[in-house]
């Protein structure tokens, strides 16, 4: 018996690929309209959207950041300049091994392990195709080093750049300020439309006060991209705007003779002009180099400033509080003139010392056999403090507080440099308030003699003789003079900054204040007879001696013993001429010792340069 077998079910095979090929064309099918129906969707409700993004992806705007604002003295010579410079860059996308790349990086140019860990940090913060900074200001031999290993560094360059420098270095570190990278912080203040591309910002000083003329408008140009987001062609360009030039008041010839009359001493020299405000001067001592601060100082040499006992960051001028001694007798007088306690001939007697009715306690004159009978003039010129321990125990605190704030005691003069201090004028109120003390009247007394609660800065002292100076006009200080958008425009000078003026209308007490400062310069008993000597006009003036720490009642001051950071601070005050003031000088030089042999000296230095006199031997 035969078996058959069947090697083709032709039947079954058919009704197997027919079935395949509907579920196929069906599924084919499904897909389709699927697809078609997206297709709708992208190409008619979501066309504006889709139409954006690709516009978007298609046309980029770079930045063209501005070129920063020059700033002169005013005399034309530049404070702050823009120099070219070149700088190593990367670009990310185009380095292949990052961290071995940098790692040969640092060894070839002595790199330090911290700046390579920022520069990690920047290059995950940004796009990969942008320009990342490693180090700026390279030198001559710097760039010839890496032209020569340049194939080494696929993706990294030598690219030109201008950058801040401070051709003065430390001197007008201060007052001018200086510029530094755009932290976080800053981002949180600054208009980034305008700040594109930009890497520098004003950290302090001017360069901080009138960042906005300085840096200018950012300009751009419309660039094509491809899909990576790299230009292909340049679309459109609109030129920045660079940032005004900035002419400033200081003079840099006394800021010059400012520093190097307060050599050693720490301190503080102001300089106005007190019929404009116009600061000609201010130094702060110590002092540092703002050009560490431009490309970013490394950790060491910050170290060193910032932990320096002499604190050379700090800007003593403005911030610098210190107890104005006898500088503040002349306004204490004018109190007692305008409120009428006193009157130019009123006689105080002075037997070295002072107590309060019904007290044992004796509030010491500097004299310690006393100046016997002294008129107003004789107190100002031989700077009794008997006298105004009396004066300002019968004014009273409040008054006098109230008094003094006239002058700007107490208060921010106004300055266009930031961070300026408000200083201390006190008053009950004050220390109620602050200390939840009841004032006492012996406080009043050291009061009166610019000691006790009494601070003062430098920059306040200076606005408040400048007040004096001019009977009661109300100038503000400021530091800047004009600014010019181009060479070929006119300056467009500042407006001088006043107040209300004083409301002291008794010219015979302005009067009679000045005449008793002429008589500390002049007079045969002047406490600064020296700073007078030879001018050809009158210098009215008053020495301060200010004490660091306080001594018992039985205690001598012993400079010999005491420790030189422990020594009195020296002050002296002056405008000149008397009669017609165009010059203000306030000088405080910390643990000095004597106002009237360290400080007055440094004053007349500053007048002999000022009016163009031959040095006062």
């Amino acid at each position: 018996m035969s078996t058959r077998f069947v090697l083709k079910d032709h039947v079954n095979e058919s009704r197997l690929v027919n079935d395949r090929l509907i579920f196929a064309a069906i599924f084919a099918g499904i897909v389709f309209v699927v697809l078609m129906a997206r297709l709708a969707i992208l190409q008619v409700v979501e066309h504006e959207h889709f139409d954006g993004l690709s516009n978007r992806n298609r046309v980029d705007i770079e930045p063209l950041p501005p070129q920063r604002g020059l700033i002169y003295d005013r005399n034309g010579v530049v404070l702050a300049e823009n120099i070219p410079t070149f700088s190593l860059e990367l670009i990310p996308e185009k380095v292949v091994e990052l961290d071995a790349t940098l790692s040969e990086l640092a060894a070839l140019f002595a790199v330090p392990d911290e700046d390579i860990t920022k520069i990690k940090d920047i290059i995950k913060q940004q796009r990969r195709f942008q320009h990342v900074v490693i180090r700026q200001r390279l030198t001559e031999q710097e760039v010839a080093i890496f032209s020569a290993n340049r194939h080494r560094f696929p993706g990294i360059d030598v690219v030109g750049r201008l950058i801040r420098h401070y051709p003065h270095g430390a001197l007008f570190a201060h007052t001018v300020g200086y510029v530094g990278r755009i932290n976080q912080k800053d981002q949180s203040l600054i208009d980034e439309k305008n700040y594109k591309g930009t890497l520098q910002i004003g950290k302090t000083g001017v360069e901080k006060y009138y960042e906005e003329l300085l840096h200018g408008q950012v300009g751009y140009q419309q660039v094509e991209t491809n899909v990576q987001g790299r230009v292909v062609r340049e679309l459109k360009n609109q030129a920045s705007v660079s940032g005004q030039a900035l002419f400033l008041n200081l003079d840099i010839h006394l800021q010059r003779v400012a520093s190097e009359v307060l050599g050693e001493y720490n301190g503080a020299i102001v300089a106005m002009d007190p019929r404009t405000g116009g600061v000609l001067a201010m130094v702060s001592k110590p002092d540092f180099d703002p050009n560490l601060f431009v490309t970013g100082i490394s950790t060491k040499n910050y170290s060193v400033l910032r932990d320096s006992i002499d604190r050379p960051l700090f800007d003593r001028a403005l911030r610098g509080h210190y107890p104005p001694g006898s500088t503040l007798k002349p306004f204490v007088a004018l109190a007692g003139l305008e409120l009428g306690v006193v009157k130019q001939r009123t006689k105080a007697y002075c037997p070295g010392w002072y107590t309060l009715p019904g007290k044992d306690h004796r509030y010491r004159c500097w004299k310690s056999h006393g100046h016997g009978h002294v008129d107003l003039k004789q107190s100002l010129a031989q700077s009794c403090d008997v006298y105004y321990y009396d004066l300002a125990n019968v004014l009273g605190i409040d008054r006098l507080h109230h008094f003094l704030d006239f002058f700007g005691f107490g208060r921010r003069s106004g300055v266009d440099v930031p961070s300026e201090s408000r200083g201390l004028s006190p008053s009950s109120e004050w220390k109620r308030t602050s200390r939840n003390q009841v004032w006492y009247p012996g406080e009043t007394l050291i009061s009166g003699i610019g000691q006790g609660f009494n601070q003062t800065t430098p920059v306040q002292l200076a606005y408040a003789t400048s007040v004096l100076a001019m009977r009661g006009v109300n100038t503000l200080p400021q530091v800047a003079r004009g600014s010019r958008v181009d060479a070929s425009s006119d300056l467009n000078l500042m407006p001088v900054k006043r107040d209300d003026s004083l409301p002291i209308v008794n010219a015979d007490n302005w009067q009679a204040v000045v005449d008793s400062l002429v008589e500390v310069t002049a007079g045969k008993r002047g406490t600064a007879k020296s700073v007078g000597k030879g001018l050809p006009f009158s210098v009215a003036g008053k020495t301060g001696t200010a004490q660091v720490f306080g001594i018992k009642q039985d205690e001598k001051y012993d400079t010999e013993t005491l420790a030189k950071r422990l020594h009195d601070h020296a002050l002296f005050i002056a405008f000149a001429p008397a009669e017609n003031p165009e010059f203000v000088i306030v000088v405080v030089a910390e643990n000095g010792g004597s106002g009237s042999k360290t400080a007055a000296p440094m004053a007349r230095k500053m007048i002999d340069q000022y009016f163009g006199l031959p040095a006062n031997e």
